[in-house]
Formats: structure tokens, sequence, C-alpha cells
């Protein structure tokens, strides 16, 4: 069946108020994206941090509505809801109807990370491998596949550690991939902390689907309660990671190996020296224009 794609250009203001009235008049899916994308113009937003809600100064919204919808109807209660909307920022067109999460995991292919670690799609079957360490995951509603290089720096850490038994906390868990791979790498329980509602939920579906989900326990940030663990890894960006450092320190036990990414490889220096006040052994490794920062808390 096809769909109707009904477009908004509008500023970052007009954002929130704009995507609730597409949700009002019954948008099945809405989409935003910088508006001056492949343009001069174009800001690359990376995934946010920890109370972060970073947007273009301009946005395209792409809603998608049913195809024999009143189109009438629908541009007439928009116009009752945006009175501001100009002709020139609306845009329509039917869309042809794609299996937009069979497209995506068709594109997505199994991937090693480290030794034994190993992120599988649902629709490819892992060959028999005793000594293989499997992470299965669907697109879920959250960031965190293993394809960006902070996910990927993070994953080989973990699968370079002896996890057995111990505890995890992984801050900014996304899509749950790192508190699911250290669970399945042998870790007896972890705790996934995120700012966004959505990435909890994803976090919960992918851990129950990987069989882990009695052992991942999910916090939004005001709801944790700092109970420090044996192994401690963050992947947000470098701004929240320099002003959670001291919630870092404190959600790390004496001893336990960490890691941090979402660093750019010009924002390293601050951050090594803002760690090393509780952080010992500090080691650098980078990959593409990327950085993870490991060491270990100071006993």
């Amino acid at each position: 069946m096809p769909f109707l794609e009904l477009t908004l250009t509008v500023r970052a203001e007009q954002q929130p108020r704009t995507e609730e009235a597409l949700d009002d008049i019954g948008a099945l899916s809405i989409t935003l994206r910088d508006a001056d994308a492949e343009t001069p113009d174009e800001q690359a937003i990376f995934e946010p941090g920890v109370g972060e809600l970073p947007l273009w100064p301009t946005i395209t919204l792409s809603a998608l509505f049913d195809a024999d919808i009143d189109r009438r109807g629908l541009m007439e209660t928009l116009g009752e809801l945006l009175p501001w909307l100009e002709p020139d920022q609306l845009g329509l067109q039917e869309v042809a109807d794609e299996d937009w999460e069979r497209a995506w995991m068709d594109q997505f292919k199994p991937m090693s990370f480290g030794r034994r670690l190993w992120i599988y799609p649902w629709n490819i079957e892992p060959p028999a491998d005793d000594d293989a360490v499997v992470v299965r995951l669907d697109p879920g509603l959250a960031f965190g596949s293993g394809t960006h290089p902070t996910t990927a720096l993070c994953l080989e850490w973990l699968d370079s550690l002896e996890l057995t038994g111990k505890s995890v906390i992984d801050y900014g868990c996304g899509s749950g991939i790192l508190a699911i791979a250290a669970l399945k790498l042998g870790a007896d329980r972890a705790v996934g902390v995120d700012n966004d509602p959505q990435a909890l939920t994803a976090s919960a579906d992918n851990a129950e689907r990987n069989g882990v989900a009695g052992r991942l326990t999910l916090f939004l940030p005001e709801d944790h309660v700092v109970e420090p663990a044996e192994v401690f890894v963050a992947n947000i960006l470098a701004g929240p990671l320099g002003e959670l450092a001291p919630t870092f320190a404190a959600a790390a036990k004496a001893g336990a190996p960490f890691a941090i990414s979402g660093i750019l490889d010009s924002q390293q220096d601050e951050l090594l020296q803002r760690y090393a006040a509780w952080f010992d052994e500090l080691k650098v490794d980078t990959r593409e224009d990327w950085v993870r920062i490991s060491g270990r808390r100071r006993g």
C-alpha cells in the first residue's frame, strides 16, 4: 500500500509544536532531518549526550499517512494547528510501500569485534561455533548496532576483558548493545542508563531476545542510584563525559576497568586530564576520527 508523505520545513524552535501537530492529525511516523542536508550549510549531529536533544537550525519533518487520507481535511486541520505555516514550507507526495526494517536488515551484515564477539542481525543464522559469543540485534527504537566507530571501540574493549561473574554499568546504553555484549561475555549482571525512554524500551527488548533480560536493569539518569560496578563503560559525547566524570568515578569500584568513548580525535587531551584525578593506566585508542579512553579506577 502506498503512503502520503507530508514534509514541513521549520525552524528549530517550531519543531516541538510541529511534531505534536503531526502526531495529533494521525501521522503513522515522523522523521527529522537537516533541511540544509547536502548543501554547504549542512551540520553533522552525532549521537546526543545525556540530557541533550541537539537539533539543526532548520529542520525538515517528514510524516507518513495512509494514501487515502482526506488531503483537504488534513491541510485544513494542519493550518488550524499551525497558523504560521506558509505554503512554501509544505510538500506532499505519494511514496511506495516498503518494508523499511527488512531493507535495513538486508544491509546489516555480521560483524566481529575482538577475539570472539559477533553482532548478528536476526535474519542471518550464525554458524555453530563454541568459541563465538553472539549478540543478535534488530533495528529497534534507538541507537547502537556496532557500525559506529565508538560502539566498535567499546565492543572490542569489552571482548578484551575477563568479565565472568562481574557487574557492569553501561552509561548511555542506547540499544543496550554494550550491556548485552558484556552479559553474553560472562558478566553476572549489568545496569543500563539512558536519558531517552525509547532507548530503555529498545534495550529491554533486545535483552529479552538475547536471553539476558533477567540480568539487565535499566534506568533513566535521575532514577539511577549509583552502586559501584566492577566494570564501567560510557559511550556518549565529550561534553557530558567531562561533566559526569565525578559520577562515573563514583560508579566504578576500586581497580575496575573503565572505558569512555564518543570522543572526537581533538577532544581527548582535556578528558585525559579530567579523568586522571580518579583513574590510572589511561590509554587512548582511535578509529577513524573517534577515540576511546580506557583505564582503571584508582584504589
